[in-house]
């Protein structure tokens, strides 16, 4: 069976994010599906509620598996709550996660300090757009630029997406996970806090560290990000075929002859 790949994106952003990861996975005929949470993108009139991103994650993550294994790969606050979704205590069909620019715990002083200046930008002129756009101008290179902004920024939703995250018991779920998992993070990404925390407490993960590469790793390095995605494509095929008996597929590495 082929793998599906599910993509959720992070805060104030959407699915469009995920453009340059959609494409590459459709060249290689892997099915894919990037979602919007709620308040994002297509969804920009609702309100964030993590019920309902819950919902949606497990509703792709479901259809998905209907069809396949499924890998679910999601970035920063999408990242997060995918943890907590992949480590329930009843676990859903997941065969593989990537969470990417997602190991820090949000809750206390560093929590509150990213609330208040994402209240600060939010009362700037415009919203602090133009530093916005000044920032990704100068770190993102032409094939990504325009994707992370395509769907829209989801400003109504960023504090109370912000707060809800606090109540996310992380270090539980990630114990509790039992499938291959990459943890996937910048160099330079504020969100590194508690990598090593978060590998040691998870079962079966790896910790990848991108040089040069700041918060928005999928589309700062989308070559990369990309081939990191085939070898979590690779591993849960290869796992799939073990569990029916199959032959694994013959993986070559980019160039090889």
């Amino acid at each position: 069976m082929t793998v599906q790949v599910v993509l959720v994106h992070g805060i104030r952003t959407s699915a469009s994010m995920w453009r340059a990861q959609v494409e590459h996975l459709r060249a290689r005929d892997i099915p894919v599906t990037a979602v919007d949470l709620p308040g994002h993108g297509t969804r920009m009139a609702e309100t964030f509620a993590l019920d309902g991103a819950f919902a949606t994650i497990d509703g792709a993550v479901r259809a998905a598996a209907e069809r396949g294994p499924v890998l679910l790969a999601s970035h920063s606050m999408g990242g997060l709550l995918s943890i907590e979704y992949v480590g329930r205590d009843d676990p859903p069909p997941v065969a593989g996660f990537i969470a990417a620019s997602c190991t820090s715990i949000p809750r206390g002083v560093g929590l509150a300090t990213y609330r208040v200046l994402a209240g600060g930008f939010n009362r700037l002129p415009g919203r602090g757009q133009r530093i916005t756009d000044a920032v990704l101008d100068r770190t993102l290179p032409p094939e990504t630029r325009a994707d992370f902004g395509a769907g829209g920024y989801a400003y109504d939703a960023q504090d109370t997406a912000l707060r809800s995250l606090s109540v996310l018991d992380l270090l539980t779920a990630l114990h509790r996970i039992d499938v291959p998992l990459w943890f996937i993070n910048g160099q330079y990404d504020q969100l590194r806090a508690n990598e090593r925390l978060f590998l040691q407490v998870a079962r079966d993960a790896e910790l990848i560290v991108v040089p040069r590469t700041s918060h928005l790793v999928t589309a700062m390095r989308p070559r990369v990000f990309n081939a990191l995605l085939d070898v979590a494509v690779a591993t849960v095929t290869a796992r799939a075929s073990a569990d029916d008996g199959a032959p694994g597929p013959a993986i070559t590495a980019p160039g090889a002859t």
